[in-house]
């Protein structure tokens, strides 16, 4: 029986078994991709300090450190059933049964695409994966494209494939539908683009993003949205303006635009056809959090992290004995609060597995006070209010903990 079962081999995964190891646990990592490092192998943009982050040598660093200290690592390896036992879990893959007594979900996250009429042609694909083709397996996905759906991930995104030499025509907002809604409304656009206007080439947006925290200027802004599009990098990024259709028979030939009023309305005869050969579709991402709920670990929803995520305290800590999440599962946020999450819920389970010992106790303190660091100083959050989010969730870890005693 291992110490513990670390399913997801992310950069949360990966440094939760560094932790683990370091302390000399027993360790089994799996994951589902043929290779470790997650969504992480795709990242490759340019901090607010010049520095650049890369991904893929991130991921190399963190696979020597875990492979000097001896983990084992298998990919390819698919998790489809989770068992809570007497001594702890047995964890059911396509490669047999690993039983363990502490279990560590680090499943990440997954995109939520946002559909438009013709998005099943070849030649729509998601965001990340366009960004996984194009700095994982270094494919170019096309001549010229389009992104429809403005947002962090999308924003983030859209600037590494210039980078790697990528047309992008535009971005824009997608077609306005029931699943649609918020993503397809220029004020609620507008919101989420203030959180990465930092990253804008020119100083003067830079300043005036300052000023659009308030939600009466956000709404002056949308109305007097330049009509040409706010560049970021050779791009244009418009908020009045909506991708209606994707044409084409046998593939992706062109896509309809057409212009929006503020609260996201097609202005009838404003229709226009720009011809590409791609289209990425960005709808933002969720936490991949089925595997918590096989094993019965409670649920809250949480607009700020992202979505639907398990119950759980500071230390990763679930209310089910012995399980522990990290990374995204637990709330969108960037890979570097993932890594140090991981590192949190390494010791978390070293010191359940030595019985609460005072060494491990600082340290998890000090883990603790790290992942707030490396939050606060994020060039990126996905969703505003992070913080607020974060505290309501270890509440209500606190109110079930206190329930059950």
């Amino acid at each position: 029986m291992h110490d513990v079962v670390i399913i997801g081999a992310g950069p949360a995964g990966l440094s939760a078994a560094i932790s683990c190891r370091e302390l000399d646990l027993d360790v089994l990592v799996v994951d589902e991709f043929p290779k470790p490092g997650g969504r992480l192998l795709g990242q490759l943009h340019q901090e607010p300090s010049g520095e650049w982050w890369n991904g893929i040598l991130e991921t190399k660093k963190l696979v020597d450190r875990a492979a000097e200290l001896d983990t084992r690592i298998e990919c390819g390896v698919s998790v489809h059933h989770i068992e809570k036992t007497e001594t702890g879990f047995n964890t059911h893959t396509n490669q047999g049964i690993f039983p363990s007594e502490n279990l560590l979900i680090a499943t990440g996250a997954a995109e939520s695409p946002a559909p438009i009429p013709g998005w099943t042609l070849p030649g729509v694909m998601s965001i990340g994966a366009a960004q996984v083709m194009t700095n994982v397996h270094r494919v170019r996905v096309g001549n010229k494209g389009i992104v429809a759906g403005v947002n962090v991930l999308s924003a983030a995104i859209a600037i590494e494939l210039q980078l790697a030499g990528v047309e992008l025509h535009s971005m824009v907002l997608p077609a306005k539908n029931a699943v649609n809604k918020h993503h397809a409304n220029p004020k609620a656009v507008m919101e989420g683009l203030v959180r990465v206007a930092h990253l804008a080439p020119s100083p003067f947006i830079r300043f005036g993003s300052k000023f659009a925290n308030n939600p009466l200027v956000r709404d002056i802004a949308v109305k007097f949205f330049p009509k040409g599009g706010v560049k970021m990098g050779d791009m244009p990024i418009h908020v009045r303006k909506s991708m209606i259709q994707i044409n084409g028979t046998d593939k992706v030939e062109s896509v309809t635009l057409a212009n929006l009023t503020t609260d996201g309305e097609v202005i009838p005869g404003s229709e226009e056809i720009v011809e590409v050969d791609f289209v990425c579709i960005a709808g933002g991402l969720y936490p991949l959090a089925e595997l918590a709920a096989v094993i019965g670990c409670p649920f809250q929803y949480v607009e700020e992290l992202g979505g639907h995520v398990p119950v759980h305290n500071e230390q990763m800590e679930t209310p089910v004995d012995g399980l522990f999440v990290a990374g995204n599962i637990t709330g969108i946020e960037s890979s570097k609060v993932a890594k140090d999450q991981g590192t949190l819920a390494g010791i978390s389970i070293a010191n359940r597995k030595y019985g609460k010992n005072a060494d491990l106790e600082f340290s998890i303190i000090e883990a603790k006070k790290q992942v707030h660091r490396t939050r606060d100083n994020a060039s990126i959050q996905f969703h505003p209010g992070i913080r607020e989010g974060r505290q309501r969730i270890h509440q209500t870890y606190i109110a079930q903990e206190q329930a059950n005693n």
